[in-house]
């Protein structure tokens, strides 16, 4: 009879997975984010977003950026090289109160304060870091690093930033499991990293190698910013390509 029993739940168990649906089991399984899901919504319509950054949206494609880092609700992010927070402000609503989203930036000065530092008191759950884009520390692990059009930078020399450290302190500052999300603007396949201070471009090749060599693993890229119309031979801040350069997304992850 005990055998009998244990077989019917068994069966049961395999009838429920069939069906789509184990009550306790697939419970506990945390949803698929989307563009369309309601933490990314609530970012997108937060009356705090000046117009300036929705007037952006049409070519940032925001919520599936979002979706793809797979921001969550309790979430901790840190956005480096953070500019005006366009990315920022809506990390900060997507992770929810309980969440926690660090702006890593350059130092500012009386006379001319970085722009995070006004937004900055306008989301409870977002800390301003001013020490630099290398060398921050913060004092719990983190679920996500998100780097947008900003990589390339790292190698200008007047940054004097060691770009294989960096890489591998990010790494060190993630949970195990927990991704590594870069946007930039492509330079043409097999292009040399000079052209990160002519063109404000890297070769997405270079970005792959860089975080291969810190322990990362490529987990996944998004087409949504790729602009087959861009040559790649202007520079970004160039006429009509200037918010239109065809651009690759990377997610990489720290094995867990």
């Amino acid at each position: 009879m005990r055998k009998l029993l244990a077989g019917l739940g068994f069966a049961a168990i395999l009838a429920a997975c069939a069906g789509g649906a184990v009550p306790g089991l697939m419970m506990s399984m945390p949803a698929e984010v989307t563009a369309a899901s309601p933490n990314i919504v609530a970012a997108l319509v937060d009356p705090r977003r000046p117009e300036a950054d929705r007037e952006r949206d049409a070519l940032r494609h925001p919520a599936e950026i979002l979706a793809f880092t797979g921001v969550r609700d309790g979430m901790r992010i840190a956005d480096i090289g953070p500019g005006g927070g366009y990315y920022t402000r809506l990390f900060s609503v997507a992770v929810g109160d309980s969440g926690r989203v660090y702006g890593v930036d350059r130092p500012g000065a009386a006379e001319r304060p970085r722009a995070l530092t006004i937004v900055a008191p306008l989301y409870s759950n977002m800390t301003h870091l001013t020490a630099g884009y290398q060398g921050w520390t913060i004092d719990e692990p983190l679920d996500a690093i998100f780097i947008s059009q900003i990589y390339h930078d790292f190698y200008l020399p007047q940054l004097s930033i060691d770009v294989a450290r960096l890489n591998r302190e990010m790494f060190a500052a993630l949970k195990p499991g927990g991704v590594l999300v870069i946007i930039d603007h492509a330079a043409a396949a097999g292009s040399d990293i000079g052209v990160t201070g002519t063109l404000h471009r890297i070769a997405q090749e270079q970005v792959v190698a860089d975080l291969t060599a810190a322990g990362f693993v490529l987990d996944a890229e998004s087409q949504v910013l790729r602009n087959p119309a861009d040559d790649h031979a202007l520079r970004v801040f160039e006429g009509d390509i200037r918010g239109r350069t065809d651009q690759f997304v990377l997610r990489f992850r720290r094995p867990a």
